[in-house]
């Protein structure tokens, strides 16, 4: 081989192993965000195991809360904000529905597996809150814990794309920050190799903060907030 030629090869593949994306993804592809909607119109309460192989079992999917004042489900402000968030990030991201109508039958542990098998990158859950107390507001962000051993291997990722959409989406909201969390007790976690986030996005118990939500302009700036704690993540890899 000329020494040409041989200087040649070497810088392609210096570059090429430069440029690469780690998990074997592609330099040029735009990362997979994996969006699931929580809920959906009715509820599946037979059982299924809350982690691959347990004895643990748990409702395929609950039917969420309501607007204690705009009456809508939980199932229908949660797919507001998916179709926007779908929009909002189709140009820089590869994106992935979990769902897009309301007339779905999906366990917890079906959307965990569908990400998984979209090979996404992360998969962000939306949800809404509730609580016996019709005061409580603010914004919860969840992601699987490190004590668990179904989620340990995606934990450390989970709590830094948690940690900084908590930070944008707050921040463009104002709402209140009700914490970055780990849970080890969701199936929806517990089935999941991919990183993930869980953003309950208010109380839909509280009449001022489930009118808020509601609003189209409310829902833009979570969206908002989603998209540049996404872009931050990865533009801190």
């Amino acid at each position: 081989m000329s020494i040409d030629r041989y200087c040649s090869l070497y810088l392609y593949t210096f570059v090429t192993e430069a440029t690469a994306k780690p998990d074997g993804q592609k330099a040029d592809s735009k990362p997979i965000i994996c969006i699931e909607a929580g809920h959906q119109a009715k509820a599946n309460l037979k059982l299924e195991p809350n982690a691959p192989g347990s004895k643990t079992m748990k409702a395929k999917v609950m039917g969420g809360t309501t607007g204690v004042q705009t009456k809508k489900p939980e199932y229908k402000l949660t797919l507001e904000v998916a179709l926007k968030l779908e929009k909002a990030l189709k140009d820089d991201y590869e994106v992935k529905m979990v769902r897009r109508t309301h007339d779905v039958n999906l366990s917890n542990s079906e959307r965990a597996i569908f990400c998984n098998k979209a090979k996404a990158d992360v998969m962000v859950r939306l949800h809404a809150d509730g609580s016996d107390n019709a005061k409580v507001t603010g914004m919860t962000f969840f992601y699987p814990s490190l004590d668990n051993k179904y989620t340990k291997p995606i934990s450390k990722k989970s709590m830094e794309v948690a940690e900084i959409v908590a930070q944008q989406v707050i921040k463009q909201t104002g709402a209140k920050s009700k914490g970055v969390k780990p849970r080890g007790d969701l199936t929806g976690f517990n089935w999941l190799k991919v990183p993930s986030v869980l953003i309950e996005m208010g109380f839909m118990t509280n009449k001022e903060e489930d009118v808020l939500m509601s609003k189209p302009e409310y829902q833009d700036k979570i969206v908002a907030g989603i998209k540049k704690g996404l872009d931050a993540y990865y533009k801190s890899k």
